[in-house]
């Protein structure tokens, strides 16, 4: 038999720039303010998954902590990094192997884009040396077929970004926290056709940790528990056009965000249809609108008309991405899909203060994407 998860408490360093600290020293910042959000000490962890593409030992935070000799794993699985720890942590739970653990990302990254041999992601030596291994490359070569084939004009992709921007603004935790205008979006510098330089994320630097025992426990801590309904991980098939895929095939299958969000779905018990709060990976601003689809939110071509009737904002039907999402926070891979349960956490509890989704919000979603094609999927509710 499983036991059911909750979440009782989340912690966040912020994301952004601070160059006088280690990406350890933010790890350690957010578990502190994830164990005091719990009302827990550390000697009272039972176990540990910590996620980074930075840091190769992130389990080292335990050095901040205290030396308690609990079993502590280090996870890395993309920008899906985070939605994996979680995944590990809440299973332990489920399996009755422990009671109470805590998952924690971290990463710092220096400006400008990430770089790797394409061999490493099971691409060949020649994509790299044409100049086609490129992440800026890819999203722009998806959103620019899928604007052509579902009719999403250039001007929707302005408005989706200047969201996340507005949002930004009210997240004293976020990386860019000024509003900018769709006009300014628009005419920013073409980095890959369509997408603009201020209609992707950056990399950046930042932690969250999220502390996770099982549901019967969860009033011990917390009045305010969170349920931590699915959680799941899913890889690309054959078919699917992914992140440095060097071909597009003939005939295309559904990528691993639609094979997490339909497990995730099930998992649940419920449909999209029942979402309040809604985080999803804007690496850049079409993949927020592809996301929509993929993770079942409307159809395929509907985000035309959601932008424009204003369904995504704050006090719209489908709230995406509160906090400003990637775009406003940029993105330490380790720490990203943390920051989004931190901010579901948030919203489900009713303290997001001038973000908070109105009408009481009960139930949350979270997605995660990454290369080579790796997806992560939670649903949470109060």
């Amino acid at each position: 038999m499983t036991t059911d998860v909750a979440i009782v408490g989340v912690g966040l360093h912020p994301f952004g720039r601070f160059p006088d600290l280690t990406g350890i020293d933010m790890g350690a910042i957010a578990i502190r303010r994830a164990l005091a959000d719990a009302g827990v000490d550390w000697r009272d962890i039972q176990f540990g998954f910590a996620g980074s593409y930075e840091i190769d030992n992130p389990d080292a935070v335990v050095a901040f902590l205290g030396l308690t000799g609990i079993p502590f794993t280090d996870v890395y699985n993309g920008c899906a990094t985070a939605a994996s720890a979680l995944t590990l942590a809440s299973n332990t739970i489920r399996l009755g192997d422990a009671d109470i653990g805590i998952a924690v990302g971290m990463d710092k990254h220096i400006p400008g884009a990430f770089s790797a041999d394409p061999r490493l992601y099971a691409c060949p030596s020649w994509y790299g040396e044409v100049g086609q291994f490129m992440t800026t490359k890819f999203f722009g070569m998806k959103i620019n077929k899928y604007m052509h084939d579902h009719g999403i004009s250039r001007e929707t992709l302005a408005k989706v970004a200047a969201k996340s921007y507005r949002h930004g603004v009210n997240n004293p935790n976020a990386f860019r926290r000024k509003a900018l205008s769709e006009e300014e979006i628009l005419g920013s510098p073409v980095l890959n056709h369509p997408l603009t330089q201020y209609m992707f994320c950056s990399p950046d630097e930042g932690a969250a940790a999220v502390v996770v025992c099982r549901a019967e426990d969860a009033h011990r801590y917390t009045d305010t528990p969170v349920y931590l309904r699915a959680t799941k991980v899913r890889t690309r098939r054959l078919g699917a056009f992914e992140v440095h895929s060097p071909w597009l095939p003939i005939d295309e299958t559904p990528g691993p965000t639609v094979d997490a969000s339909r497990a995730a779905y099930e998992a649940a018990g419920i449909g999209p249809e029942d979402v309040d709060v809604i985080q999803l990976q804007d690496t850049d601003a079409g993949a927020e609108v592809i996301h929509l689809a993929e993770n079942g939110f409307c159809a395929d071509g509907d985000q035309e008309a959601l932008v424009a009737d204003a369904e995504l904002e704050i006090g719209g039907r489908l709230p995406v991405n509160t906090d400003g999402g990637l775009i406003a926070n940029g993105e330490p891979i380790g720490a990203s899909g943390l920051r989004q349960v931190h901010e579901i956490v948030l919203q489900l509890r009713g303290r997001a203060g001038d973000r908070q989704v109105p009408g009481n919000p009960k139930v949350g979603y979270t997605q995660l994407y990454g290369a080579p094609g790796t997806a992560g999927v939670s649903i949470l509710s109060v």
